[in-house]
């Protein structure tokens, strides 16, 4: 976008909102804007593209305090005549006159830091906005980074846990196998840009005024392929199916996505590739639970186990392991096992967490049941309530 083209444009009235309007007021603009021209609810639409494209970009500028800042300030000064005896309207062209700047021309990144070291403000976000630096330098545009990918995948619970290894199917943009990413037909090699000598912006004077653009035969990439790769057309990216392994770490939970650097879609003429996250989902198991970092399991007893005390034997991630049950421990009483949990990235393992839970008979032989009944006589001549002290007593 040229930086006249940046001035004329009016971000509030994309938004529909007015030029004092607060940031909740421009986000809940935006945000009903976006819902309604997304091109997902308006498939085939242009018109509703374009001007989700159109409000999108109003909202990225209108959103950042500092960028409005800038923007309401240079619109201001150019709406009042600050540059010169009839300033500058959308559409028109300017000239200096008399009491201008001399006659001469000039850039409007120069207006806004282009001189001195100490310089700041607006010279930053038009150079930023149209490719032009401090002293006049122009910085080589950036061959186009590829897009992020997203992938899921479900493991059950204990393989997450203790980490796994996933194989991942992909079909996505990748780098051209024919080319190696550079567009270019092999054997040959994309060439500068003789118009913009590389940088991928070109300028031109306007009245008063030099405007930076990107250059129209390079596309603002600053190179040109002459002959380009059949494969991908000179893009340097083919959309091709791929097998990857993805390494699931030990301890990771549900809904946890993992970062692969340069797995995702290939950037434009060996540019650098985006990035893969893959979801993980984790499946539920039978007999673990989790809390944090901490293994959880519920182990049945008997009452008789928690009267006269036991070892009991309890399943763990790597295998089994024995746990004292003291005597006289409640029901639901919670036993620790240091170290027996879930591993932590930062190393070591959480604890495992043993609940142990009384199971009730629902059925007694006669020999059981003459022997419960001897002993809840034994329990009531001992003198043991266990209702005693209880508010509903």
């Amino acid at each position: 976008m040229s930086q006249r083209e940046w001035i004329e444009k009016d971000f509030y009235k994309d938004l529909g909102v007015s030029s004092d309007a607060s940031a909740d007021e421009i986000k809940k603009a935006y945000r009903k804007l976006a819902r309604d021209l997304h091109p997902d609810a308006n498939p085939g639409d242009t018109a509703a593209e374009e001007r989700f494209k159109a409000v999108s970009e109003a909202n990225a500028v209108l959103s950042d305090p500092a960028k409005r800042k800038e923007y309401d300030e240079t619109r201001r000064m150019f709406s009042s005549g600050g540059f010169g005896h009839g300033g500058f309207a959308p559409g028109s062209q300017y000239t200096t006159g008399g009491g201008g700047f001399g006659g001469g021309e000039f850039n409007i990144g120069d207006l806004f830091g282009g001189g001195t070291a100490g310089d700041s403000g607006l010279g930053d976000l038009f150079g930023g906005l149209f490719g032009g630096g401090r002293g006049g330098t122009r910085t080589p545009t950036r061959p186009q980074r590829g897009s992020d990918v997203e992938a899921e995948t479900t493991l059950p619970f204990r393989e997450a846990a203790t980490g796994a290894t996933v194989p991942l199917r992909l079909t996505s943009p990748a780098s051209c196998t024919t080319c190696h990413g550079s567009g270019a037909k092999p054997g040959t090699s994309p060439r500068v840009c003789a118009r913009c000598n590389g940088s991928g912006i070109v300028s031109r004077n306007q009245g008063a005024f030099g405007f930076s653009e990107p250059c129209d035969d390079c596309r603002g990439t600053g190179s040109i392929i002459d002959d380009p790769c059949t494969d991908c057309r000179g893009t340097g990216v083919q959309n091709r199916t791929r097998n990857i392994t993805v390494r699931v770490p030990a301890g990771v939970s549900d809904g946890q996505k993992i970062r692969l650097a340069g797995q995702g879609e290939a950037g434009l003429r060996g540019a650098q590739s985006g990035d893969l996250y893959v979801t993980v989902h984790v499946t539920p198991d039978k007999v673990f639970g989790r809390n944090g970092d901490d293994l959880t399991v519920i182990v049945p007893v008997s009452y008789g186990e928690l009267v006269l005390g036991t070892t009991l034997s309890v399943p763990t991630l790597e295998g089994r392991v024995g746990v004292k049950v003291p005597a006289g421990t409640i029901d639901g009483r919670i036993l620790r096992v240091r170290g027996r949990g879930v591993p932590k990235r930062s190393g070591g393992a959480g604890d495992l967490l043993v609940t142990v839970k009384v199971a009730v008979p629902t059925h007694l032989d006669e020999k059981a049941t003459e022997a419960l009944t001897a002993y809840l006589e034994a329990e009531k001549a001992s003198g043991f309530d266990p209702r005693a002290g209880w508010a509903g007593a």
